[in-house]
């Protein structure tokens, strides 16, 4: 038996060693046959390559059928996840759709009572934005609508939710929109439901100041902030944001405006409100009294306390 094993371990080292060098010459003859530039060769080469590439494609269909399944299953995670999103975001727009409309009902309904009559002066334009200024230091946007569309400096630019900006400066066919985050932009706002005056002071952030508040302790976070009107350059009621505090407890204004996708603009047509010189202009001079009704009470005019002048 000892004789046997080691008659096979000598006949199996040679024949290990000669199949390695018949192995290195093969390898060493296809990399001097790949490497020599010669057209038949070259033309060798192409024939194996035809040769053998098509028929490879069963070795490479596993591998191939592998890859396509892992691509699969990842696009199929992604749907999932997408479709988990997606259903949170149509429960949160069924409620905000059932709060809008009883919001919506019960403005018709206020309306109604107070017969409300809208300011039919009150138009916009529509304009595009062209460029931001892309400066951290300014914040502005330039639009596509200048003098040519009426367009004047200090009217009130909102996109489809909130206050934007004002305008400032316009071309012939462009107008340049100061944002309320620049540094130069202050405006006077009104808080509600405390009533509270401030002014929306802008300092190159995303969230401006909300400065000179008549009484803070009155001011909570998530209050609303309009235009108050002061000073006849934005009309009253415009939506500005909502009160915040910042880490340091500072009063600022979140924007209701989405600074992020400035696309469309609407700026408002507003002349002004009409200045009331005289009292003529608060109360109206009285008319005729029907017959059967008594005047009111008070004092007599002068006039009539000295009779008419002529029968």
């Amino acid at each position: 038996m000892a004789r046997d094993r080691s008659q096979t371990e000598d006949f199996t080292g040679p024949l290990r060693r000669l199949l390695i060098g018949v192995l290195l010459l093969c390898l060493l003859g296809l990399f001097l046959v790949w490497r020599i530039d010669n057209p038949r060769v070259e033309r060798f080469r192409a024939q194996v390559i035809d040769a053998v590439v098509p028929s490879m494609d069963w070795a490479m269909a596993p591998v191939t059928g592998a890859i396509n399944l892992v691509r699969d299953f990842q696009s199929y995670q992604r749907l999932a996840e997408q479709n988990r999103e997606l259903r949170s975001e149509l429960r949160q727009m069924r409620a905000w759709k059932e709060a809008a409309l009883q919001l919506e009902q019960e403005n018709a309904r206020l309306l109604d009572l107070n017969n409300v009559r809208l300011d039919p002066r009150l138009t916009y334009v529509t304009g595009v934005v062209m460029a931001d200024s892309g400066s951290p230091f300014r914040q502005s946007v330039l639009l596509n609508v200048g003098a040519r569309d009426g367009i004047v400096d200090g009217w009130a630019a909102m996109d489809g939710i909130g206050l934007v900006g004002r305008i400032s400066g316009t071309g012939q066919n462009t107008a340049r929109v100061i944002l309320l985050t620049d540094a130069s932009s202050a405006i006077p706002a009104l808080v509600q439901p405390s009533g509270q005056s401030a002014l929306v002071a802008g300092d190159n952030s995303a969230a401006p100041v909300l400065d000179f508040v008549e009484n803070p302790d009155l001011v909570r976070p998530g209050d609303r902030v309009i235009t108050s009107g002061d000073g006849g350059v934005f009309p009253a009621g415009l939506l500005i944001g909502q009160v915040a505090a910042d880490p340091q407890g500072r009063l600022r204004v979140r924007l209701a405006a989405d600074y992020e996708r400035l696309e469309f603009l609407r700026v408002l047509r507003h002349h002004g409100t009409e200045a009331v010189e005289g009292p003529g202009g608060l109360v109206a001079p009285q008319s005729g009294l029907p017959t059967g009704c008594a005047a009111p009470a008070g004092p007599a005019p002068a006039e009539s306390a000295e009779g008419p002048a002529d029968g």
